[in-house]
This record gives C-alpha cells, sequence and structure tokens, in this order.
C-alpha cells in the first residue's frame, strides 16, 4: 500500500508540476470565470471554484509533502555516503538530522563560527592581492 502511493505521488507530482497542468488550471479558472455572467455570480458558481481549488489544495499538500521527504530523504543518504567517503570528514555527522535541536544548534553555530573564520580569510587575501596589483610597476601595452 505504502509503495502504491510512493509510485502515485511521484508520478502525481511529474503530471502536476507539467506546463499543461498549469495550462489546463488556467483553462478551467478562465471558463469559470466566462461561465458568471451566465450563472449571474450565484452563490452555487462561486462555490464550484472554491471547492474544486479547496479538494485540490487538499489533496496536493499529501503528495508534494510525500515527494518533498522523499527527495530529502535521499540527498541526506547521499551526503552520509561522502562524509562516510571523505578521509578528514567527520563521522558523527552522519545522521545529523536525527539529533536534537540542542546538538544541531551547536554544529549550526560551529560552522557559522568557520564560516566567518575562512570569509575574513578570503577577504584579507583578494585585499593582498588589490594592494599587491596596485604596487606592481605595469609595463606600457600590458593589461594586469
Amino acid at each position: 500500500m505504502i509503495n502504491l502511493f510512493s509510485r502515485f505521488a511521484r508520478a502525481a507530482s511529474g503530471w502536476f508540476a507539467h506546463p499543461v497542468a498549469f495550462i489546463l488550471a488556467i483553462v478551467f479558472v478562465t471558463v469559470w470565470a466566462i461561465t458568471g455572467p451566465m450563472f449571474h455570480y450565484s452563490d452555487t458558481w462561486q462555490l464550484v471554484i472554491n471547492t474544486s481549488t479547496t479538494i485540490l489544495t487538499f489533496l496536493m499538500v499529501f503528495l508534494v509533502q510525500n515527494a518533498q521527504n522523499r527527495d530529502a530523504r535521499a540527498m541526506q543518504v547521499k551526503l552520509d555516503e561522502l562524509l562516510r567517503a571523505v578521509g578528514k570528514a567527520r563521522n558523527e555527522l552522519i545522521d545529523l538530522e536525527h539529533l536534537s535541536e540542542e546538538e544541531l544548534d551547536r554544529y549550526c553555530k560551529e560552522f557559522e563560527t568557520m564560516h566567518k573564520r575562512y570569509q575574513a580569510m578570503f577577504e584579507a587575501k583578494q585585499a593582498n592581492k588589490k594592494q599587491g596589483a596596485k604596487s606592481e610597476p605595469t609595463k606600457p601595452g600590458l593589461k594586469v
């Protein structure tokens, strides 16, 4: 049953993400809008679009969530394999998504600190390059 739903969710996500599905939705809304005067903009006329879009949105939430969860899990497995395969990587980062919020926050802060340090080093290197380029005399006809 779960496998059947997963296959259906993947297929439906593909169908609904296709440009033809978007065009059909535009056609549906346009036909609904054009028929407004014919139905004197009645409550029933409005109920048709409200009900149909609500039901479609409700069902699509489950399909999209299933597809996103599957993609996220696949991405996690790929990242875990890369961590396992890279020699200097910390294997403790494998399955990081299962940690508590506090543990995850600790790692996020650690990597933020690393990022700031590397960013400062990069900016210093760029500044040194600019200074070095300004102080070197250029020869006529040569571009630096």
